[in-house]
């Protein structure tokens, strides 16, 4: 008899079980960042294991960046909150591995923001009013470069943020991480000077979104907002075929 392996059903290792458990403790809010875990004994009693599986359980846990451990006399592991950056990272390396051009980012990003944007027009006075305070901010820091990089890309997460999604925000969080790297990459090439008028042009239309956002005007602000996102990325991508690996490297 032939068997399918594609049926098989695979048992997980009593270390996967018990990394689930604290994993979903930690998730849950049972156990808080900053919490040492309990004892290995205490541990290993609790859920019945041997000592290398429940370190098997810890390197699980510790390379998901949700728990340290510490070694030494004061060692033990202690609960860490979920990171975005390191979740960034993860998405980076699988974005690298299967060659994706830099402008699908920048294209998923823009798809993103123009929903998020839609969204915010119906959103209650206060909400538009806390970005319009973010925006108004970046008029001080246009002679800053480096510092309006910083800015633009907290008003492009406070857009999603504000429009109420929050599995969105993540994944806009992931995003701009990873072309947060390229704008460092681009500006290193590129130089401080060369971006003044870019900013410009970006906080002009940052200023432009909110008053759209204020009349209620949805078609026109997602209108706008994909016009200057795809701008932005002709601007820092154009015709390139870059690569994440080239960017993140």
């Amino acid at each position: 008899m032939t068997i399918d392996r594609s049926s098989v059903v695979r048992v997980p290792k009593a270390g996967e079980l018990v990394a689930a458990d604290l994993r979903r403790q930690i998730i849950t809010g049972a156990l808080q960042p900053g919490e040492p875990l309990p004892t290995e004994s205490v541990l290993m009693a609790r859920f019945g294991v041997s000592r290398p599986t429940l370190r098997e359980a810890f390197r699980i846990l510790e390379s998901e960046s949700i728990i340290k451990v510490l070694r030494g006399a004061r060692g033990g592991a202690r609960v860490m909150a979920p990171d975005a950056d390191v979740t960034a990272r993860y998405t980076g390396l699988l974005l690298q591995y299967r060659g994706v051009p830099l402008a699908d980012v920048y294209q998923a990003r823009t798809a993103i923001e123009v929903s998020a944007v839609g969204a915010l027009a119906g959103a209650p006075v206060r909400t538009i009013a806390k970005l319009a305070e973010l925006v108004d901010r970046g008029g001080d820091l246009l002679d800053d470069a480096y510092g309006f990089a910083k800015h633009d890309t907290a008003v492009h997460q406070a857009i999603v943020d504000l429009a109420g999604n929050q599995t969105l925000a993540v994944l806009a969080s992931m995003l701009l991480s990873i072309m947060d790297a390229h704008n460092e990459h681009f500006m290193s090439i590129h130089g401080e000077e060369h971006e003044k008028q870019a900013d410009q042009l970006a906080f002009r239309a940052q200023k432009k979104l909110v008053k759209l956002l204020q009349d209620g005007d949805a078609p026109a602000a997602q209108a706008h907002w994909r016009k200057h996102l795809n701008n932005v990325e002709k601007y820092m991508v154009g015709d390139s075929k870059t690569t994440l690996v080239e960017v993140l490297s």
